[in-house]
């Protein structure tokens, strides 16, 4: 007799630097492409969005790419939603240690 299995995937959550770890090297190096620039101000604009509809049409493993540059940087906060990534800003956490640069980044037009 057959018996069914019932698989649960659970994704397993991303590591994120803390504010103190943060440095400005790496910051300014995330900000540098413009593909991570871009995502940047949509998540600025939409506060949070899946890696989806910040793709732009690219390939998933350029995007995963990018999204990882931004996350070990400390400008995203990923989490995982089912299946789906949820990315944001952390503003309050560079706020703190950066006073004025996102913003500054922010308020600069494409």
């Amino acid at each position: 007799m057959w018996q069914l299995f019932r698989y649960t995937f659970v994704m397993r959550p991303y590591k994120h630097p803390t504010a103190n770890e943060f440095i400005l090297e790496r910051v300014l190096y995330a900000l540098s492409d413009p593909v991570r620039l871009e995502i940047v101000r949509r998540l600025g604009q939409l506060g949070e969005a899946s890696c989806g509809e910040l793709d732009g049409g690219r390939p998933k493993s350029s995007v995963s790419h990018h999204f990882r540059v931004l996350r070990d940087a400390g400008l995203v906060h990923t989490k995982n939603v089912g299946t789906t990534h949820i990315n944001s800003l952390r503003r309050s956490e560079l706020q703190g240690r950066f006073p004025g640069l996102l913003d500054a980044i922010l308020s600069q037009s494409a």
